[in-house]
């Protein structure tokens, strides 16, 4: 996995507590980085910027208190949220709280233990991110990575300078004392460095457990507190045992008991919804994608026939997606499900326009539209469901955020409107994508739901190049078709985050037969990557390539060059628009 440099934190008002949501203690959310990956998010996004009617009281989302939890403190680190998702794949409930949240709402969680990301700042530096100096107090056992660590030293009286040496990227380091961190790990371990600041003085009470050649503090503990830090970063890939430090130290050392299960997950949320929603009636926005799905067949268990699905297709969709929707929800599922075919209102919107912004805009406004009028011929609806997820990807810049830099217009970037109509129902809120796919295949949905890839809320549209036709449209859902078509056969499909093709604005000259044609230009982007949050391109076999590349120049009409895009991320995007 390639690694991201870690950004200066862009600092803003968070907003009111009541529109910030809820996490599975019932408990405010104020962290947030809520941004998804590029998956049917959007159209949630689009439910929450408009339906401007009459407010109704909202009712604190979640499930029921009870899963062991560990909070993740963010100092700004672009690896905090893989931090709380390793927690996860211990089956302990993790949840990412802004550096700076008081501590009695970090204690009414009732956390069995605290983790402090890494960050760009250097501790001693005025306006330096600064925690609750209550967490240093022993209630909980506290582990410090980088600057977690280097702030822990820091606030209880170490010394920490500028280093000599600095460290970026593979090191190797020295194990001097497990103390139940390093349980069962070999002396000598290889581990990923990025900092620039050292300790030269640990505080009293901590004692060494871990150094390199220019790092003599690469590891402190005082157990007596129970207090821990590392300099390196156990979260990422390149450090093999990192996940194992993790597993002594939420398991170990914290004692916290692994029943954060989809099992478990399901058969709570289920229970909770049931309460909620008593006789109440419920809508859902389904787009065809996992998040949507997993959120609309839990509330379904729940209540039932008191559920309405609301599809728009808005003909920007791949190439038998509503086909396969109607038949998983509708058929198989026996889902009360509404499709309305607004194909021509979407093209008219689109008519002409080039830029992404404005094609997201577009066909975010239309799509409240056209909801807004099937949602309103059903008669009173009390609860809106939403697949709103814990955030994958840190694209976008929100009031909920404290660090990350705005890419593009994303998904659910902003807070939820005070007249909001419905009281929200957001079963999936506090999951992350892998959660979202186990906790879809404990409920029975089919592979072909929960496992595809990633698709972005406005669909082909931002995989066109320029100008939306319908003309376009059809000759990028062929090639699009076939680049998937072929990656399955080659059993290569679940390896890689995401694969389609894009239809560029350019035209190249060409041979077929005996004559010369002008015709379009196809791109096809197939990537690799553990979260989305940095990808790499794949290396796809060359009669993977050579298949794609003959089958779309000899099936797609209008199309006589493909071409493979090379770029990983950062420095590109995943998609082109």
């Amino acid at each position: 996995m390639s690694q991201r440099t870690e950004q200066p934190d862009s600092h803003h008002r968070r907003p009111p507590a009541e529109q910030r949501g809820r996490t599975v203690h019932g408990e405010p959310a104020n962290a947030g980085h809520r941004v998804l990956a590029p998956d049917d998010a959007e159209v949630e996004a689009y439910l929450e910027t408009a339906l401007h009617v009459p407010p109704a009281d909202r009712i604190a989302d979640g499930i029921e208190p009870g899963p062991d939890t560990v909070v993740v403190l963010d100092f700004g680190s672009q690896y905090a949220q893989l931090i709380a998702r390793r927690v996860r794949e211990l089956n302990v409930y993790s949840e990412l709280l802004p550096h700076d949240t008081p501590w009695a709402e970090i204690a009414r969680r009732r956390p069995k233990a605290l983790i402090l990301s890494g960050g760009p700042a250097s501790v001693y530096d005025e306006g330096a991110p600064r925690a609750d100096p209550a967490i240093w107090l022993g209630t909980i056992p506290v582990l410090g990575i980088c600057y977690g660590l280097q702030l822990m030293a820091y606030d209880l009286g170490g010394e920490v300078t500028p280093a000599t040496r600095r460290e970026y990227g593979p090191a190797s380091v020295t194990i001097t004392s497990e103390d139940g961190l390093f349980q069962g790990m070999d002396r000598e371990q290889p581990v990923w460095m990025s900092h620039g600041d050292s300790i030269v003085r640990p505080p009293e009470g901590f004692h060494p457990t871990a150094q390199t050649d220019s790092t003599p503090f690469a590891g402190l503990a005082d157990p007596q507190r129970r207090l821990y830090g590392i300099q390196f970063h156990p979260e990422v890939i390149h450090t093999p045992r990192g996940r194992e430090i993790l597993r002594n130290f939420v398991l170990g050392i914290a004692g916290a008991q692994p029943t954060w299960t989809p099992a478990g997950f399901v058969e709570a949320t289920v229970a909770e919804v049931r309460n909620r929603v008593g006789s109440g009636r419920v809508i859902c926005a389904l787009s065809g994608g996992v998040d949507s799905a997993v959120a609309a067949t839990l509330v379904h268990r729940a209540v039932g026939d008191q559920l309405t699905c609301i599809y728009v297709d808005h003909g920007l969709m791949r190439k038998r997606e509503s086909e396969l929707l109607r038949g998983t929800f509708e058929q198989n599922l026996g889902m009360r499900l509404v499709m309305v075919d607004a194909r021509d209102r979407f093209l008219r919107r689109l008519a002409g326009v080039e830029d992404p912004e404005e094609k997201r805009r577009i066909i975010g406004d239309e799509f409240i539209r056209v909801f807004e009028e099937e949602a309103g011929k059903l008669g009173e609806i009390d609860f809106l469901t939403q697949g709103t997820l814990y955030p994958d990807v840190i694209e976008s810049k929100t009031a909920e955020t404290k660090a990350a830099v705005k890419i593009k217009t994303h998904h659910n970037v902003g807070g939820l409107p005070a007249d909001l109509r419905f009281r929200l129902i957001e079963p999936l809120r506090y999951l992350f994508k892998d959660e979202v796919r186990a906790v879809g295949t404990e409920l029975g949905l089919p592979e072909a739901m929960v496992l595809r890839q990633p698709f972005p809320g406005p669909g082909l549209a931002i995989r066109i190049i320029g100008v939306v036709t319908e003309e376009r449209l059809e000759t990028l859902r062929e090639a699009d078709w076939i680049v998937i078509d072929e990656i399955k056969a080659a059993g290569l499909y679940r390896s890689l985050w995401q694969s389609f093709a894009i239809l560029t604005p350019v035209r190249s000259v060409g041979v077929m037969g005996d004559g010369r044609t002008y015709a379009n230009v196809v791109a096809v982007r197939a990537v690799t990557s553990d979260d989305g949050m940095t990808a790499d391109w794949a290396r796809l076999p060359y009669e993977v390539l050579a298949r794609i590349s003959s089958r779309i120049v000899n099936e797609v009409p209008g199309v006589n060059r493909v071409v493979y895009d090379i770029s990983s991320k950062p420095p590109a995007t995943i998609e082109w628009e």
